[in-house]
């Protein structure tokens, strides 16, 4: 492994705080490093570092010459004038990114539903977002940096990031590190781990499942080292103590005992009693969607839905962007009437939403926290016990400093915390989650996690993190082309039934794409005949048979990759030298598909 890029004894000061001190770490190639940390503890500082975008205000940033870095920041420096073609691939002409095969991939895995000649300025904050990622993956970089990647990308677009981070170079070289509260993404790409707290930097091998068992191992360590000190402490007062008789008076201490080790693995949550609950709450009825149809301009959103939604049902739904995730919601809560079919809801059912926006915080701008949670006296059942709104507080991650802080200058992962307590503590018996994890730490969504996992009643959640809906919810359910369809193999059912749906349409599209130049020889592409149209299509068709060989090739030899000896450097080299040359007879057969295609007009 050759030395990128590092930092020497680092600090970075601001006006308010010391975030990073004495920071010293490198970035080897074929590094995979996954940051993570509370909110405000400096994850973005140290890549803008490492980047060169912050100066250090003492030590220094070493960087290998030559060395290119590439960051995708929280906000972006795109030009509003520029068309999206022009952001990402720039001044490259077409003939080059069209002819390049990782190009193609990274445009139809990450904006292939944005126009090409679209302004900038016109784009939603998601969409310039994914053009801005798309922008870097694009160039030619060393070393990657990502804040935030999977921000506005759906689960199927985050599984493609994830496998193209994994194949983008070849083993040993190039190197990224990304902050992010994607657990799940963590685990996939990454091999090693930083943790940014109290103003340093600690390194963890392997990925975020292995960060965890490290970190409580080090936690364990440290309560062994604490109960030994108690002990050594006790024996030292008792001597004490026992020393001295002869004074009138004696000092009275106090010595706590040990801390007790807490359990390993937290307690799973007992579906069948939190049901039990749920039924005395709601009743058995909750809500049931009848062969609902909803339209908008002629397109529908949902086609002929059924859905029954029972007492302790926790419920996942996933789809695309723009899927019709939300318009579902609002007709399950009778917010929105369907073109065709009905929805019945229970009695006694009562909804709580906690929205993507957090519009239901705008009336408390200058309450402080205090002030909020003194408005309510009573306390809720979670985890078979009452729960005060300031235990829920603290559970949720808020001391004393944050008590006192106004509702409008609490950070965005804060506000989120805080709306789910007031959510909570209306007790509704139907909770509907909207990207509950926006902004929020890993620490803090194992702290809501903790908090779901007691919570008696319906639940229905809307996310692109894999970790936290197959971590809170029992079921399910995605919702493709206006159909809902129940996902009993999970997340992973959904990629391979979205993978199956694009592989149909594109079969649909090709013998579409050929009848009219077949029906018209007169207006054939090019003026070609109908002989030398026959003759590429079947060229064509050739060449798409041999690439699927070479894909399934790549596959095998990667797999036997993997599972060779990784001492065996000479077989490692030899099935290397084999992928790469099956990688090149791919591009060549690639770029020999775009030739026929294009002389077809396809």
């Amino acid at each position: 492994m050759a030395f990128l890029l590092g930092t020497e004894k680092v600090t970075v000061d601001y006006p308010s705080k010391t975030v990073l001190q004495d920071v010293s770490l490198g970035v080897d190639t074929g590094d995979r490093i996954g940051i993570v940390g509370r909110n405000g503890d400096g994850k973005s500082t140290l890549l803008k570092v490492l980047a060169g975008v912050v100066p250090p205000t003492e030590g220094r940033v070493i960087r290998t010459n030559g060395v290119r870095v590439g960051l995708l920041g929280q906000t972006d420096s795109l030009d509003d004038e520029a068309s999206v073609q022009r952001a990402v691939v720039g001044d490259m002409p077409e003939h080059e990114w069209a002819g390049d095969s990782r190009i193609r991939q990274i445009i139809a895995g990450i904006v292939g539903d944005i126009p090409w000649d679209a302004p900038v300025g016109t784009l939603s904050g998601g969409q310039r977002r994914r053009v801005d990622l798309a922008r870097l993956l694009v160039g030619d970089y060393d070393v990657l940096m990502f804040d935030e990647p999977t921000n506005h990308l759906d689960i199927r677009a985050i599984h493609w990031l994830a496998e193209h981070l994994r194949t983008r170079w070849r083993q040993g070289q190039g190197a990224f590190l990304v902050v992010t509260h994607d657990r799940w993404f963590l685990d996939e790409v990454c091999t090693s781990m930083w943790e940014v707290h109290d103003r340093r930097v600690e390194p963890f091998e392997g990925g975020f499942s292995a960060y965890i068992m490290q970190r409580v191992e080090r936690e364990r360590v440290a309560r062994v080292t604490e109960e030994r000190r108690q002990n050594k402490l006790r024996r030292e007062l008792a001597w004490l103590s026992r020393g001295a008789r002869a004074r009138a008076t004696k000092p009275k201490f106090h010595v706590k005992a040990a801390q007790e080790l807490i359990a390993d693995v937290p307690p799973l949550r007992d579906p069948l009693e939190l049901k039990r609950m749920a039924i005395t709450r709601l009743g058995k009825q909750v809500v049931d969607v009848k062969n609902v149809t909803v339209e908008f301009d002629g397109r529908k959103v949902l086609d002929g839905v059924e859905w029954l939604i029972g007492p302790g049902d926790r419920l996942g739904i996933v789809g695309e962007n723009g899927a019709g995730k939300t318009t579902l919601v609002n007709v399950i809560q009778k917010k929105l009437c369907p073109t065709d079919g009905f929805v019945k809801v229970g009695k006694t059912v009562k909804f709580a939403v906690l929205s993507q926006h957090l519009d239901e915080l705008n009336a408390l701008g200058d309450d402080r926290v205090r002030q909020v949670v003194g408005r309510f006296g009573h306390a809720i059942m979670l985890d078979g016990k009452d729960q005060t709104p300031k235990q829920l507080l603290e559970r949720l991650g808020f001391g004393n400093a944050e008590m006192n802080e106004p509702v409008r200058d609490l950070s965005g992962g804060q506000k989120r915390r805080l709306a789910l307590m007031l959510i909570l503590l209306e007790e509704p018996n139907v909770l509907i989650l909207d990207e509950p994890g926006n902004d929020l730490d890993v620490d803090m969504l194992a702290a809501v996690e903790d908090l779901l996992d007691g919570w008696p009643g319906t639940l229905i959640l809307i996310t692109h993190d894999r970790f936290l809906m197959e971590r809170v919810t029992d079921d399910q359910y995605a919702l493709m082309d206006g159909k809902l369809r129940h996902l009993p193999g999970g997340i992973d059912e959904f990629l391979r039934l979205y993978d199956q749906r694009e592989q149909r349409r594109a079969a649909q599209v090709a013998p579409a794409k050929d009848a009219p130049a077949a029906a018209s020889p007169e207006g054939a592409p090019g003026g070609l005949t109908n002989q030398e149209q026959r003759a590429l299509k079947k060229a064509l068709q050739s060449a798409e048979r041999r690439m699927g060989t070479l894909r399934g090739k790549i596959a095998d030899a990667e797999e036997r990759l993997q599972q060779a000896d990784p001492t065996d450097y000479q077989a490692l080299g030899e099935i290397q030298a084999e992928i790469d040359g099956f990688r090149a007879a791919l591009d060549e057969l690639e770029l020999e598909w775009l030739e026929h295609a294009e002389a077809l007009g396809q």
